[in-house]
């Protein structure tokens, strides 16, 4: 590559301020030169408005039950998603100076010594793309201290805290709500050692604490709360199988767009800081035609190694080199490529990459000026496609109107609807409804879905005229 090429690797790790939204101060932030944020298509561009929501796990639990073991286990599996962690701890009302006087006599595990409202309304603003600044609570002074800590909108937001389920205002936010469930003596012990390391208290007191309100506390307002868990976790952190289970389960859903949910013939694969960094350079308009092509191709291997994922396979064996014998799977071998010129022969090399000797045809559409402006006037397809699964190759799917003329040649043509896979890099909403209405049966493959169309029929945020950017004519 040349001297002016960006490697995906740098961008990501440039990018890394933005990606991993943590709790961060004003004064970090000032600090790292960080200024007020830009609108980004995680919330609002042109009009359109994202569909995806953040999924929002709820982990509660008793006092030293291993909720905070069980959030960064998840946070550390989940490294390739945005995740923010939000402590229930945070919105400690601040005590009175006479409540100070006492505060030994005052229960921090009873529900009024929440902020709900507060928590309610910054839960609420994060779910819908915006940035919050949360309270600072200190447990030396017993009130909130500056500055706040900023947080940022991310893919998935954890509440952490022993009554988060408590209130079914804070419950209906939730995606996933998980209860930590640790012997009661367990959980004793760690609070003695936390209490007595941590917080520099007596043992007297942390004991008389626990008997007078921790214990009651938890038998009147936390334990009741297990009843609405989706999943109980015994033994917290130390529980691998439950954590590994939890995690599975949260990529499948963040990999799930919104529309996969109602065609499930609609497969978006799933995004990673690699595939969002490499979108990054071939949308930014300032991107060199080199970096584009290069960054371009990787994007579509993957969709179509993705692609061939879905075809047929049957069991075949073979003997390895070591004598034992090894079950897997064999190719089918009645494939062949499809490009929608001239966008379309873009995605060829990827295929001949994956697919050793693959036949590959040609369907040329006309596109005019408008919405329904799309003439077929030439295709070049091989003679025994009927009998063949069909791997139809369009980078960006808009309207769906091209999808449309291109997927009835192919069936006039005898090959079955459930036979096409339609492979692109990006989707339009708009097309993906007029293509799965109308061929349920077929599958699309896709990275990712755009927020919609602009009033010129064109893909927001989109990458421009993708044959020109990739085939170099943009200038012609």
């Amino acid at each position: 590559m040349g001297s002016n090429s960006k490697p995906v690797e740098d961008l990501i790790a440039r990018s890394n301020g933005v990606h991993f939204s943590g709790l961060v101060s004003r004064d970090e932030l000032d600090k790292n030169g960080h200024k007020e944020e830009l609108p980004t298509t995680s919330a609002m561009e042109n009009g359109h408005k994202e569909l995806r929501e953040p999924f929002v796990i709820g982990v509660a639990g008793g006092a030293s039950s291993g909720k905070t073991t069980v959030c960064n286990m998840i946070i550390e599996q989940l490294r390739d998603q945005r995740v923010v962690l939000v402590n229930q701890e945070s919105f400690y009302y601040g005590l009175s100076d006479e409540e100070l006087t006492r505060v030994h006599e005052y229960n921090f595990d009873h529900p009024d010594a929440f902020d709900t409202e507060y928590l309610l309304s910054c839960m609420e603003n994060l779910k819908h793309g915006k940035s919050v600044d949360m309270p600072n609570y200190d447990f030396k002074t017993y009130k909130s201290v500056l500055p706040p800590r900023k947080v940022n909108p991310s893919d998935v937001i954890i509440l952490e805290g022993i009554l988060v389920f408590h209130d079914p205002r804070v419950r209906d936010l939730m995606s996933m709500k998980i209860f930590v469930d640790t012997d009661a003596d367990v959980r004793l012990a760690r609070r003695i050692k936390r209490d007595t390391v941590e917080k520099d208290r007596d043992i007297r007191t942390v004991l008389d604490q626990y008997s007078k309100f921790v214990k009651p506390s938890f038998e009147d307002f936390i334990l009741p709360t297990k009843k609405y868990a989706d999943i109980i976790i015994p033994r917290g952190g130390d529980n691998h199988v439950a954590i590994d289970l939890i995690v599975q389960h949260i990529r499948t859903k963040l990999g799930q767009h919104d529309l996969c949910k109602i065609y499930p013939n609609l497969y978006v694969i799933q995004s990673t800081f690699q595939i969002r960094g490499m979108h990054t350079i071939i949308r930014d308009q300032e991107t060199t035609t080199h970096d584009f092509i290069f960054y371009a191709d990787r994007l579509i291997r993957l969709v179509v190694e993705h692609g061939l994922g879905h075809l047929p396979f049957k069991e075949k064996q073979v003997i390895t080199p070591t004598g034992a014998v090894y079950t897997g799977v064999d190719f089918s071998k009645r494939l062949c490529g499809i490009s929608v010129i001239r966008s379309g022969e873009s995605m060829e090399n990827a295929l001949r990459a994956c697919c050793k000797g693959i036949k590959i045809g040609k369907i040329l559409i006309h596109r005019s000026e408008g919405d329904n402006g799309q003439q077929l006037i030439y295709h070049n397809l091989p003679k025994d496609i009927s009998n063949r699964h069909v791997l139809l190759l369009d980078p960006i799917l808009g309207t769906g109107n091209s999808a449309v003329q291109a997927i009835n040649l192919l069936l006039k043509k005898g090959v079955q609807e459930s036979n096409i896979i339609f492979l692109n890099l990006i989707s339009a909403p708009q097309g993906v409804h007029v293509v799965c209405k109308k061929f349920p049966r077929i599958k699309i493959v896709t990275s990712e879905i755009e927020l919609g169309l602009n009033e010129e029929y064109r893909v927001i945020p989109g990458m421009g005229e993708f044959g020109d950017r990739y085939f170099g004519t943009d200038d012609c």
